[in-house]
């Protein structure tokens, strides 16, 4: 049989289904919840309906909210005090493509008006990397385990990390904002290293040697994360 080369079109990730793709099991069962109720929740009902503790539920809440899949509205005002927030699904599919036209605009922009497209780019994603750590609870105390985090909010992101090549390789089988990568892959992937470079930093490692290589083969882009060790081992 003859042996068919890629086109260029299957050199690089997939498009992600959705962004951010990934939530973890738990909080996928607490926004199933809100899926199914025909009108917002407050956190006391869902706490009711659900069985789990209260800062639980909360705990979940705040994370879906961070990843577009919920928004809180606040109640009718029925008397004295303030209204309790209320909790609803958001429309994901929507929100993920208005997010991509979005991203596009804003890398275009970025291309035509900067002398320095990609620095501007890579400081913008290791900003964004920073405050993405944070939000997942990071501790800048355990180097070893920087990279395993890392790799694992590239995975809720939606980038589908699968082990590379080599111990310090990553393959990034889908890409959340694919459209606009192809269109200005200067910038939007100079965004995502930075993403990388400052979720290590607020890890409490040093991002150095992170590199990240756009669509390097059929199937993936390719990260370079390498092994990170404890000072002085």
């Amino acid at each position: 049989m003859e042996n068919r080369q890629p086109s260029d079109a299957e050199w690089g990730p997939r498009s992600a289904a959705r962004w951010p793709r990934r939530v973890s099991p738990a909080r996928a069962a607490v926004l199933d919840l809100l899926k199914g109720q025909t009108e917002p929740l407050s956190q006391a009902a869902l706490v009711e309906v659900s069985g789990l503790h209260a800062n639980t539920v909360r705990e979940h809440l705040d994370g879906l909210r961070r990843r577009g899949l919920v928004r809180r509205l606040r109640a009718e005002s029925s008397g004295r005090g303030r209204p309790a927030w209320l909790y609803e699904a958001t429309d994901n599919e929507s929100t993920a493509s208005e997010y991509g036209g979005l991203a596009a605009a804003l890398a275009a922009a970025i291309t035509h008006t900067s002398e320095r497209p990609a620095e501007i780019a890579a400081a913008a994603g290791e900003e964004w990397g920073h405050e993405l750590a944070r939000d997942r609870g990071a501790v800048p105390a355990v180097p070893t385990t920087a990279r395993r985090h890392v790799i694992g909010l590239l995975d809720e992101l939606g980038f589908e990390p699968e082990a590379g090549g080599s111990p310090d390789q990553v393959r990034l089988t889908e890409c959340p904002l694919l459209e606009a990568a192809h269109r200005y892959p200067e910038v939007v992937c100079a965004v995502h290293l930075g993403i990388v470079r400052g979720a290590l930093e607020e890890y409490g490692a040093d991002p150095t040697g992170a590199r990240l290589v756009p669509f390097a083969e059929p199937g993936a882009c390719r990260l370079v994360v390498p092994p990170i060790e404890e000072p002085g081992a």
